[in-house]
C-alpha cells in the first residue's frame, strides 16, 4: 500500500468536503474555496470529519494514483483552512520592489521598470523594500507564481543578485582571478 496513500485526512472545523459524481471535489473555509475534479476511479470516502482514499485494484496505474489523489485532497484542507505562501528576497544594489494597487512594480536592474499584476485567488505583500509574499488558497497557482516572479530576474551565481525564494541556497562560482605577474 502507499503509505501517503492511506493516510487520512483530518478535516478542521469550519471546512466542509463535498464529493460529487465523478470524484468533483469541493472543498469550502475561511480562505475561500477550491474544486477539483479528481480521477473517477479513486474511492474517496468521507465520514465523521476524516476523509481517506482507496483504491480498486493493484494496478500500476492506481497505484500511482493513490497517492496522488491524497495528496491533492489533503492540499486542498490545507489550502482553505490555513493557505499557503512563499517569501521570496531581491537581492543587488539599487534592486527594489513596491506594491502599487494590485500591481508589484519591480527594479531589477533594467532600464525599465517590471510590472507583474495580481491575478484571482493570489495575494501579494511587500513587507520590505527587498521582500516580496505571495499567498493564497491553491497551493499550484502559489507556486508557479511565484516561480514566475523569479523568472523575471532569476540570481546569478558570482554574485548572487536577483530573485530567490527565502529558503533557496545559491552556489557561487568563482570569479576571474587578476592578471598574475
Amino acid at each position: 500500500m502507499s503509505r501517503i496513500g492511506r493516510m487520512p485526512i483530518t478535516v478542521p472545523a469550519g471546512v466542509t468536503v463535498t464529493v460529487a459524481e465523478g470524484n468533483v471535489v469541493t472543498v469550502k473555509g475561511p480562505k475561500g474555496e477550491l474544486s477539483q475534479a479528481l480521477r473517477p476511479e479513486m474511492i474517496i470516502k468521507q465520514d465523521a470529519g476524516v476523509l481517506t482514499v482507496e483504491r480498486p485494484s493493484e494496478d500500476k496505474l492506481h497505484r500511482s494514483l493513490h497517492g496522488l489523489t491524497r495528496t491533492l485532497l489533503n492540499n486542498m484542507v490545507v489550502g482553505v483552512s490555513e493557505g499557503y505562501k512563499k517569501e521570496l528576497d531581491v537581492n543587488g544594489v539599487g534592486y527594489r520592489v513596491a506594491k502599487d494597487g494590485k500591481n508589484l512594480v519591480m527594479n531589477i536592474g533594467f532600464s525599465h521598470q517590471v510590472i507583474v499584476s495580481e491575478i484571482e485567488g493570489i495575494t501579494i505583500d511587500v513587507p520590505a523594500p527587498n521582500k516580496i509574499v505571495i499567498s493564497g488558497c491553491d497551493k499550484q497557482k502559489v507556486g508557479q507564481f511565484a516561480a514566475e516572479v523569479r523568472e523575471k530576474r532569476p540570481p546569478e551565481p558570482y554574485k548572487g543578485k536577483g530573485i530567490k525564494y527565502a529558503d533557496e541556497v545559491i552556489r557561487r562560482k568563482v570569479g576571474k582571478t587578476g592578471a598574475k605577474k
